[in-house]
């Protein structure tokens, strides 16, 4: 059984790993380039590029090594022939499911350390920077493509194509529903769970001038909200402005549209001094600024607790793929 599974897999599982080595190859030729340097604008398209592929790894396991690992047999019907020898249905679940997790655990884990080795130069500049509008690894899109969820990520993935595949029993089917599930899961899980497996931190900061960072508004309202500076590395959940009372403030009061010099048609954007002026108001009113974020220290407990949360799902679909194959026929 266990000679069948590779000669089933193989092929897959190689082009798989041509490409994680490939891409490794990239990374070990340009990474030492990075080393020392305080700016990175020129890595721009490489860098989005590691944290793309560190994304579509699981997809690619989930619907090319998942999905087909079981439909290929149910829809040919080669699992019969198998289950009717000595081979029993949990033996020849174990085998399969035993074979596509070690590879997909592999993989995300040679992926994930070498893109985080090649970006630790970026990563290192950004934390210690809040002004350079550069991404930290704390930033949602960015975190997942570091340290050992992509580890996660890849098993969840094997094991939702397997459970798909049992399900549906349909190839091409199991795939598209598989590869929606998957994004979902890794879209839902950054917005709706990570930023409570550790309870926030939460600052109240006083209003000065030349912290703002932003100031959104339009025509109609004027000026609804500021921001401040972030803390260096921070993923910021909510930068609101509190009254003096305490409550989030939705439109910033009268004295502070009023004293807000309007762009000139001759001279352009009016002088960052006189913004700053204008919203130093706000501190001599009692306004501040409430900071809600996940400080960069929380970056390695954040990885074990995701990292965590995808094995227990993981375990879970496993468990229901066990449950499953005494049903199929």
């Amino acid at each position: 059984m266990t000679w069948l599974t590779w000669r089933q897999f193989r092929l897959s599982a190689l082009s798989v790993f041509a490409a994680v080595a490939l891409i490794g190859f990239v990374l070990a030729i340009t990474g030492p380039n990075l080393v020392g340097r305080t700016n990175f604008s020129d890595q721009d398209a490489l860098f989005g590029g590691t944290i793309l592929v560190l994304y579509l790894l699981p997809a690619a396991i989930g619907v090319f090594w998942g999905v087909p690992m079981i439909t290929r047999e149910l829809e040919s019907g080669t699992h019969s022939l198998i289950w009717n020898q000595t081979v029993t249905r949990k033996r020849w679940l174990t085998t399969k499911l035993g074979f596509g997790l070690l590879a997909a655990v592999v993989a995300g884990g040679l992926l994930g350390w070498a893109v985080s080795w090649w970006a630790s130069p970026i990563d290192a500049l950004a934390a210690a920077q809040t002004d350079r509008g550069m991404l930290s690894r704390m930033a949602p899109v960015v975190f997942g493509a570091r340290g050992i969820v992509p580890i996660g990520y890849a098993a969840f993935a094997l094991a939702l194509g397997v459970a798909v595949g049992m399900l549906m029993k349909r190839t091409v089917a199991a795939m598209a529903v598989t590869l929606v599930a998957l994004a979902g899961v890794l879209l839902l899980v950054p917005l709706f769970v990570r930023p409570y497996l550790l309870p926030p931190r939460v600052d109240t900061v006083a209003i000065v001038g030349r912290d703002i960072t932003n100031i959104t508004g339009d025509d109609t309202y004027g000026i609804l909200e500021i921001g401040v500076r972030n803390p260096p590395g921070a993923w910021v959940l909510a930068n609101e402005t509190l009254d003096p009372a305490g409550n989030v403030v939705t439109r910033l009061p009268d004295f502070v549209q009023n004293c807000v010099p309007g762009p000139s048609r001759d001279a352009g954007p009016p002088p960052r001094g006189s913004i700053e002026a204008c919203m130093a108001q706000l501190g001599q009113h009692g306004y501040q600024q409430r900071l809600t974020y996940q400080p960069g220290s929380r970056f390695w407990p954040l990885q074990w607790l995701e990292l965590a949360l995808y094995l227990a799902m993981t375990a879970l679909l496993t468990w229901f793929c066990f449950r499953r194959v005494r049903h199929l026929s």
